[in-house]
């Protein structure tokens, strides 16, 4: 018994403690991996996913649906209506977050440890994953992720036909006005498929835009959910832009739109998804560049 209890003891001095700072800047110092896991944000879901650690989730946002298999698990409202005493019940280990959510300072103030983080640029992105995969005890898992990311986004770039490298692109967040700009996660997606974003850096990552600023800049391609794309040309003036003429639209299903729009580890994938519809569109007409 007593070698026992030594030995315990010695494992547990010999404990790493994990200590990471959350983009909200709170320090978390953590002795063990945590093993009831909220997620209030459907990409931080797939990346405690990504790290092996799905079996701990206990409940998540009611956006999260990849993979299929979290469709069991309890859901806990969004980002303007978490359901605190839902979470609570719950007795959560780990609550991650995005750094937006102000319903977190009340999880905060009951004891729990809440993680709040941002993935708005790839740097974001492969900045979390390493968080969340050290967070749960899976310090490999961030950096072997990222490191398919890029090349499945490598191999998405080979398969761009050359006709449309350097064409003007607009991507379209949620019908309008919200577009995905140039400093964005999807808009340095783009920008490694060699399209060109109409919406300049100094507009912020995700800028809320004048229909008219679409319809001045007359991008050649424009992307975005499938049920919008099909109405553009009822838009005033729309009729007139470059890519509605010629029928430049890539219009994505629910599904696959909810993935191009999130910040975690299918972003190869869904560079993959970009480049097949590229593919598939209409060879340029003479003059259309």
């Amino acid at each position: 018994m007593l070698a026992t209890l030594l030995a315990l003891a010695a494992g547990s001095l010999g404990a790493e403690i994990v200590v990471v700072r959350d983009d909200a800047g709170t320090e978390h110092r953590l002795s063990a991996p945590p093993q009831r896991i909220v997620s209030m944000l459907p990409s931080l879901t797939e990346m405690v996913w990504e790290a092996g650690a799905g079996a701990r989730l206990v409940g998540v946002d009611r956006y999260s649906d990849w993979p299929p298999q979290l469709a069991g698990l309890p859901r806990l409202g969004g980002l303007d209506d978490a359901q605190i005493e839902a979470i609570a019940a719950l007795a959560p280990d780990l609550v991650l977050a995005s750094v937006s959510s102000r319903a977190m300072e009340r999880l905060q103030a009951l004891g729990f440890r809440v993680v709040r983080l941002r993935s708005e640029t790839h740097e974001d992105v492969r900045r979390t994953l390493e968080l969340v995969g050290r967070l749960l005890g899976q310090p490999d898992a961030g950096p072997r992720a990222w490191v398919r990311v890029q090349r499945e986004i490598e191999a998405a770039a080979a398969r761009v036909p050359a006709s449309l490298r350097g064409a003007s692109v607009y991507f379209e967040i949620g019908g309008g006005p919200y577009a995905a700009g140039t400093s964005s996660f999807v808009g340095q997606t783009l920008a490694r498929l060699g399209l060109v974003n109409v919406v300049p850096p100094e507009l912020g990552p995700f800028p809320k835009l004048n229909p008219e600023f679409v319809v001045r800049a007359s991008p050649q391609v424009v992307m975005g959910a499938q049920r919008d794309l099909e109405k553009l040309a009822q838009r005033p003036g729309w009729g007139g832009i470059a890519a509605v003429r010629q029928g430049w639209l890539c219009g994505f299903d629910s599904p696959h739109y909810e993935m191009l729009i999130r910040p975690g580890p299918r972003l190869g994938e869904a560079a993959s998804r970009l480049a097949d519809c590229l593919q598939r569109l209409p060879r340029p007409q003479a003059g259309s560049r």
